[in-house]
């Protein structure tokens, strides 16, 4: 593949992979939002664990055709989380991957909870 096209992926992932983070944590707020939000954190989840039970807990497949072509640029040492790669690549942060995980896993979920709180038995 071209160095070109490989930089162009590697930004449309980097760019993508954080906006589905960022809608997943918080697009339950806002109403017009709220019905996608359920589908992409359960889609999200769903990948995780049902995916998971076969390539490992927690397998996304953008995080593996993302590190799919940061492999081909040459990048190597790739952290397990794709939180931990957009927190060292985004912000410098490099954190432990046990709390990356109890982060990502705790917020994920609290985002499910109240997603499927506002959906279904808040009333409007």
């Amino acid at each position: 593949m071209s160095e070109t096209f490989l930089n162009i992926a590697d930004i449309f992932f980097v760019v993508f992979h954080s906006v589905l983070v960022l809608f997943n944590l918080f697009a339950w707020i806002w109403r017009p939002l709220r019905k996608w939000h359920l589908w992409t954190i359960g889609l999200t989840l769903g990948s995780w664990v049902v995916l998971g039970y076969w390539y490992g807990w927690g397998y996304c497949p953008l995080t593996d055709w993302h590190w799919d072509i940061l492999r081909e640029k040459g990048v190597k040492n790739l952290p397990n989380s794709y939180i931990s790669y957009l927190l060292q690549r985004l912000l410098g942060l490099h954190l432990p991957d046990q709390t990356v995980d109890i982060l990502t896993v705790g917020t994920t979920l609290t985002a499910l909870v109240a997603s499927i709180w506002i959906n279904f038995w808040r009333k409007n």
